[in-house]
């Protein structure tokens, strides 16, 4: 099993308009072979200690049954399709590519 956490920067004030395009993906993602989980997560503020807060963040967590199968939903015709329309949103996503230690 492969667990995904990318960390999406949202440009400041685009963050409603981003979530809508992306949404509209999320059934597209579920239906592929090997997703398992793809959900998009925004901050809860707390009164935790060490929580670091950004408004513009959404953060994505993904599991997935193999890397073979992520690699197959990175090529996909509908994620070509969503960061064409979400292009100008976004000012930059980094990807933390996980499995269980």
């Amino acid at each position: 099993m492969v667990r995904v956490v990318a960390t999406i920067h949202v440009k400041e004030g685009q963050l409603d308009e981003f979530i809508g395009i992306f949404k509209s993906n999320i059934p597209n993602v579920l239906a592929e072979e090997g997703c398992m989980e793809y959900v998009p997560n925004i901050d809860l503020p707390t009164d935790l200690p060490r929580q670091e807060l950004d408004s513009n963040i959404v953060t994505l967590t993904e599991k997935w049954r193999s890397l073979e199968d992520l690699q197959t939903h990175l090529a996909s015709p509908h994620m070509a399709a969503y960061q064409k329309k979400a292009k100008d949103f976004v000012d930059k996503v980094t990807l933390k590519i996980l499995t269980e230690a």
